[in-house]
């Protein structure tokens, strides 16, 4: 018996091995899956819920009822991967592996600037990107009268690029509400040249930044956390004051990435950007945030890996050359505040595109404009998430790859 070991029960572990168990066969090959964690979460809904538009019960769920069930779920802390003896070092065991695709995300690590983790943490200061920072922010809006309300990015990568900005178009709608916005003053703070990663996206993004009156500071590296005197400072000396400071900060690979060799020196695994096989192991593969690919790390993209991944490891099994077909596609929502959302798609060379999306000319969402459909778009996809996306079922009119033109083709 042969062993496929997928580390990570996430959304791209979860992904896999029901990707994988309806591919390999069943009397040559055994999965296991492996997390320390019994809950799986909805993480792209950590951003509703410090807005009272989630509630908790929206956002997790307990793992084991989307792994399959000829699968091995093991709840362990991963010690290392021995990557030399085709084995894992578990907490209480040791597993073999013939094949292992690695899924452990990543991690956000505040301890990592200055001042940032200290006495105001979860008080001033708080991350929306862990499911204890979005509730504990959610608690602190409610109470929240008024002041400097600074949304900032230490560094990237992050998970989900999108994500800070769609924080600050929320917070303007969300004090709007409240009656309050006159009250509020907003700054949005990145380390980028703009608002996002992509000009044409970037572009349409300031455009509205300055339409909601959210203050943009760019090519913001910040050195420290004045947590004293309640503000970020940058190498340059630049600071920028807050009353409440809603943080991204540094996003790294699994700790255990480092203790096995495999990382870089952010601890996120060198990957083949097409092929999604490991550079140094070509038995080990890798999916979602826990590579180095210049992708987005968001779920779109860990969805579109997955359709390719999948072949790439029956074709390796099989001895048959894998395809380098993976171009970094991602399509993103982005929440723009009062019911209405942006749509872009974009892969690692081309542009967001304009038009319609799925079907083009047909829709029923559109690219690179605001509109109440892509709103409700981004709400439908939670269900979309629990009951088609980490089960393995085909999304239909959803395609792995784009076109040269940035037309969707066939799936692989």
């Amino acid at each position: 018996m042969k062993n496929l070991v997928i580390l990570g029960a996430g959304t791209s572990g979860t992904m896999m091995a029901n990707h994988m168990m309806h591919k390999l066969d069943k009397e040559e090959w055994k999965i296991t899956i492996v997390d320390q964690y019994k809950t799986h979460y909805y993480q792209p809904g950590f951003l509703f819920l410090p807005f009272d538009i989630y509630k908790t019960k929206d956002v997790k769920k307990k793992g084991k009822k989307y792994i399959p069930k000829k699968a091995r779920y093991v709840l362990q802390k991963i010690d290392r991967i021995m990557s030399e003896k085709n084995r894992i070092k578990l907490e209480h065991e040791f597993l073999d592996y013939d094949v292992l695709i690695i899924a452990t995300g990543t991690k956000i690590a505040p301890e990592e600037t200055e001042g940032m983790k200290a006495a105001n943490w979860h008080k001033n200061i708080f991350d929306f990107y862990t499911y204890e920072g979005a509730k504990k922010l959610r608690n602190k809006l409610r109470e929240f009268k008024g002041g400097k309300l600074v949304v900032h990015i230490t560094e990237m990568p992050i998970k989900c690029p999108v994500a800070p900005l769609e924080f600050a178009f929320l917070a303007d709608s969300y004090f709007i509400n409240k009656g309050i916005r006159d009250k509020v003053d907003i700054t949005y703070v990145t380390p980028l040249e703009g608002a996002f990663t992509k000009p044409k996206a970037t572009a349409a993004l300031h455009h509205l930044l300055e339409e909601k009156g959210i203050k943009e500071v760019t090519d913001f590296d910040i050195e420290r956390v004045d947590y004293e005197n309640n503000k970020i400072i940058d190498y340059g000396g630049r600071e920028v004051p807050y009353d409440l400071l809603v943080t991204v900060p540094t996003n790294l690979g699994d700790e255990m990435i480092e203790r096995s060799g495999l990382g870089d020196d952010m601890n996120f695994v060198p990957t083949h950007k097409a092929t999604l096989q490991s550079k140094a192991n070509k038995n080990i593969f890798v999916i979602g945030d826990a590579s180095n690919l210049p992708a987005s790390k968001a779920g779109s993209v860990a969805h579109f890996e997955a359709e390719i991944l999948t072949e790439n490891v029956m074709r390796f099994i099989k001895n048959k050359p894998l395809k380098e077909e993976f171009d970094g596609h991602a399509n993103c929502f982005i929440e723009t505040g009062h019911g209405k959302a942006l749509l872009i798609d974009f892969n690692y060379t081309h542009e967001p595109v304009e038009g319609t999306f799925p079907l083009p000319g047909i829709g029923p969402l559109k690219l690179l404009k605001e509109s109440r459909m892509n709103h409700m778009g981004k709400l439908a996809f939670r269900w979309i998430y629990w009951n088609m996306l980490i089960k393995g079922t085909h999304i239909p009119f959803v395609s792995a790859t784009m076109s040269k033109k940035g037309k969707k083709l066939d799936k692989v």
